[in-house]
């Protein structure tokens, strides 16, 4: 069984040339480094050494310093167009940006990309509801979307290849890309702890808390404790996921030991958030400084600014797409990456009443 891995950023140029030269993109001779570097927004040290791997692969053919490299006959076998189902968390995962890109650029790459007949969200998170569904889609290839751990590893043994876009897949043997967040989370619970914050609170859904924490909210706890501060149930409380149950942990938490700022998984869960604060005269960020795990495109309407971790999305789309040209070509890519996230701060901070 193939082994996953994370990709350095020399072996994603790899493979991104890798799967453009199959694609027959360039003909007869390949373009030189600082071309590509300027191109893909990276040094030429990583570009050369991209090249050399695929000289190692047979790919490429060099002709000595100074000169452009060849392009080998190996490279031509061609892709075939796939039918490719995007299983959703739920319904509103469709309108984002980066899954219109997605199924924008998998269009264009020649196949048929549809949607699966009903989200996660829609059949429980099911395993055997899914599994019924997906017996009777006929499809090539599946791109899950936030997948649990127990869904993913379904998918990771049926014979049809699937691709995990976000979701719990560390340790499951499926290719899987999502961001970073963790050093992003630690660097803000750092920063509100600077700021004087102790009750801070990270709200996301069960997916991310069950059957345990994941990476970003382990890491979330991690710098709660190494700042001093005591953590439980506060600080990552459960809520019954829906629109009744996160008004009730909103009103429980603070009701009695209010939050000082809040961490909040997911732009619709930040503007609930919003709404609820504002309706209940608590200034934002007087009162509660709020930081969301996303960003949005409506962030950059609103004033103050939302702090909040971003992420390159186009990385993982292109991740993505580049997993079903392997696909359609017969390869069974099953590697794991991580695109980099970074903390913005914006006006939704401020220290302990708001100094």
């Amino acid at each position: 069984m193939a082994q996953s891995l994370f990709l350095s950023v020399t072996e994603q140029v790899t493979v991104y040339l890798r799967d453009e030269l199959r694609a027959g993109r360039w003909v007869g001779t390949m373009p030189g480094v600082p071309t590509l570097a300027a191109e893909l927004g990276v040094n030429h040290k990583t570009v050369a050494s991209a090249l050399q791997l695929l000289e190692g692969e047979g790919i490429l053919v060099s002709r000595g310093k100074g000169c452009k490299r060849l392009i080998s006959p190996l490279i031509e076998k061609k892709t075939r167009p796939m039918r490719v189902a995007i299983l959703l968390f739920d319904a509103t995962d469709q309108e984002v940006e980066f899954m219109v890109n997605l199924h924008h650029l998998l269009d264009k790459a020649g196949h048929f990309v549809s949607y699966g007949e009903k989200t996660m969200v829609e059949l429980g998170m099911k395993v055997d509801r899914i599994e019924k569904m997906v017996e009777g889609a006929g499809m090539d290839a599946w791109i899950v979307c936030a997948g649990t751990r127990e869904i993913l590893q379904f998918f990771s043994e049926r014979a049809e290849p699937a691709f995990a876009f976000f979701g719990r897949w560390k340790g499951v043997d499926i290719a899987a890309t999502k961001p970073d967040k963790s050093r992003a989370v630690t660097e803000a619970a750092e920063h509100l702890m600077g700021l004087g914050h102790r009750r801070i609170v990270l709200l996301c859904r069960e997916l991310r808390r069950l059957p345990e924490p994941g990476n970003l909210e382990k890491a979330f706890l991690a710098a709660l404790e190494a700042g001093g501060v005591e953590v439980g149930k506060y600080h990552l409380p459960d809520w019954e996921e829906s629109k009744e149950g996160f008004q009730k942990l909103l009103e429980g938490i603070f009701k009695v030991t209010p939050p000082t700022a809040v961490i909040i998984d997911e732009a619709f869960l930040y503007m609930a958030t919003q709404q609820f604060l504002a309706k209940r005269g608590l200034r934002v960020p007087e009162d509660v400084s709020l930081i969301c795990t996303d960003n949005d495109p409506t962030f950059s309407w609103c004033d103050p600014s939302v702090a909040h971790i971003d992420w390159d999305s186009r990385v993982m789309v292109n991740r993505a797409v580049r997993w079903a040209a392997a696909v359609s070509r017969g390869s069974d890519d099953r590697r794991q990456s991580l695109t980099p996230a970074k903390l913005v701060m914006g006006g939704t901070v401020s220290g302990v009443n708001g100094v």
